[in-house]
């Protein structure tokens, strides 16, 4: 049975709905290819760009796209693989061994390694569309089973990049083999069943695979709209005997070794390859069920011999090509990166070019950042258009505008769970299976909600969230983010923003406001915004210099305090908070 607060498309209202469960008409907007804008696009146009695209736009980056027009852009985005999570948690974990053998790299060592890459990586795109697989496909720190299988979920974040602009049936086969999600949902050492002892496998991959991370709830039309039965009522995509016969399938599956001991599957002591919190886990023939097995229409036969690979691909070549997956994935993908309640048409376009090409991620995300919705100027004037950034974003965009370092190197931000002083948000921390945010949330007591529009980011948003997102960033502009070195005795936290340009122009407070907005949000603040900050500026008096220097220290001061200011107030603006 559905997991309370799942998800299945748009609400009703987001678009329409065909009875009989007749399909609807092919998305009358224009097609993908009509959609590519063409020209050269300005900055405040590559900015845009990149924060959809990026976890920040850069002054290099808004350089190179201006250079390379959008598909260049995405061309040389597609080829650079990125550096690797694993590979800094084991780095990591060797030097804390060196120094003390009890000690062992952790969950710190993870979000240090994402940090790292969401700041710094030249591969943005890739980090950035593994970042949004990661909250479709989620695997969380939280869960009791997972917490302190840390290097797993570093290898895991590397397979989603790995992964991120191959096949989504390659997605798929890679988080239903990697042990970080056969920890997580449980089916890593699924038995086969026993009708004698009354055991039944394990549903539990078996649901969420479905209704996740695959096909949803509902059967959808190609733009994302609930198909309807002969009383307007939606369709099931699935049943419980479909969980039934699928929860067989990923029966017998465990760590990866040279041989399928049955000590290795329950992974013994002397059993366990060194790797095997990293390697696709691998089929263990007598834990696999021999029964037949029925799912989604498709029909795995008894078989003589278990075969476990046979019908693992049995089972992910039939949920891949699911007319479902198309609109399901696309739409999520879109609100990951672009908006939040995209139109049916834009959907059906997302749609179309992943089923015309195989359900090839690159294409989807191709026509995801070249639609026309997401380039065009129409939708910076629709109040409808657009998405709140989600906590860890607004984050890594002000590392990335404001040119932040690392003393250390290691980007020690760490754990910002904690909504009332820090973000209510970690990567790779979601409270459930079903992200921070659900794709089909519609939040109540609003104008949106009013209006029946997806604000998934809106789930994280309440009072403390907002004032501590604020106290956050202003100690963060103001002091730094994050520990105080490795050792936790450095002088100033680890990570630091340089606004040595910004003081140096806060004597002239028209371009000091202008220097900060366009830093952070690429162009010049609105008429309104712009005067407040000038107003909070020029609230800070810089004194007149002595003709001794003697006050030199209270005029940097104030300049300092002019830039910290204007930046932090930009911080938690509605413009900057608000991705168009």
């Amino acid at each position: 049975s559905p997991a309370v607060g799942a998800d299945s498309g748009p609400p009703a209202g987001n678009a329409p709905a065909t009875g009989g469960g007749v399909a609807a008409p092919a998305p009358t907007g224009p097609s993908v290819e009509a959609s590519t804008p063409s020209g050269t696009p300005t900055r405040a146009d590559a900015v845009r760009f990149l924060t959809q695209a990026t976890f920040g736009a850069t002054p290099a980056d808004i350089e190179r796209v201006l250079a390379l027009g959008y598909q260049g852009w995405l061309d040389e985005q597609f080829a650079r693989p990125g550096g690797s999570l694993r590979s800094s948690w084991d780095a990591a974990h060797a030097a804390i061994q060196a120094a003390d053998a009890t000690k062992s790299a952790g969950q710190r060592e993870v979000l240090d390694a994402f940090y790292r890459e969401a700041v710094t990586t030249d591969a943005q795109l890739r980090m950035r569309v593994a970042f949004a697989l990661s909250e479709i496909f989620v695997v969380s720190f939280q869960n009791d089973a997972v917490t302190n299988n840390t290097r797993a979920v570093a290898a895991y974040m590397d397979m989603l990049r790995g992964n991120a602009f191959g096949s989504y049936r390659q997605v798929l086969e890679g988080v239903a083999l990697h042990p970080a999600m056969g920890l997580y949902l449980s089916h890593l050492r699924n038995q086969k069943e026993n009708v004698a002892a009354g055991r039944v496998p394990d549903e539990n991959f078996a649901r969420e695979v479905m209704q996740l991370f695959s096909i949803g709830l509902h059967q959808l039309n190609a733009d994302g709209s609930r198909k309807l039965d002969g009383n307007g009522a939606p369709i099931a995509t699935y049943t419980h005997d479909d969980i039934a016969g699928l929860a067989k399938v990923f029966t017998g599956f465990s760590y990866a070794g040279p041989d399928t001991h049955n000590n290795r599957f329950w992974g013994a002591t002397g059993y366990q390859d060194p790797d095997r919190l990293w390697k696709p886990m691998q089929g263990y023939p007598q834990f696999h069920s021999v029964s037949e097995k029925r799912f989604l229409g498709a029909v795995v036969p008894a078989q003589g011999t278990a075969q476990p690979a046979a019908s693992l691909k049995a089972a992910l070549d039939t949920l891949a090509a699911h007319p479902n997956v198309g609109p399901f994935i696309g739409r999520q993908l879109i609100q990951r990166l672009v908006t939040s309640h995209p139109s049916p048409a834009y959907v059906g376009r997302v749609s179309a070019a992943f089923t015309g090409s195989g359900g090839d991620l690159k294409a989807t995300v191709k026509a995801i950042l070249l639609d026309s919705e997401a380039r065009g100027s129409a939708a910076l004037a629709d109040p409808a258009f657009g998405k709140l950034r989600e906590p860890v974003l607004r984050l890594t965009a002000t590392l990335r505008a404001l040119g932040a370092t690392s003393d250390s190197g290691s980007w020690l931000i760490s754990n910002t769970d904690d909504a009332a002083t820090a973000l209510g948000q970690t990567p790779l921390r979601s409270p459930s299976v079903f992200n921070f945010f659900r794709p089909g949330y519609v939040a109540p007591g609003t104008l949106s909600g009013a209006a029946g529009m997806t604000t998934p980011e809106l789930q994280l948003t309440h009072e403390s969230s907002v004032a501590g997102y604020a106290n956050y960033m202003r100690g963060g502009v103001q002091s730094g983010w994050g520990m105080q070195g490795l050792d936790g005795k450095a002088a100033r936290r680890d990570v630091q923003v340089d606004l040595s340009g910004e003081e140096a122009v806060a004597d002239r407070p028209d371009e000091l406001v202008d220097r900060v907005a366009t830093r952070l949000m690429g162009a010049a603040a609105p008429a309104a915004l712009r005067g407040e900050l000038l107003t909070a500026v020029q609230s800070v008096a810089i004194p007149a210099a002595r003709a001794d220097g003697s006050n030199a220290t209270q005029i940097a001061n104030a300049r300092r305090n002019r830039a910290l200011i204007a930046t932090f107030l930009v911080l938690v603006s509605p413009e900057f908070l608000v991705q168009k």
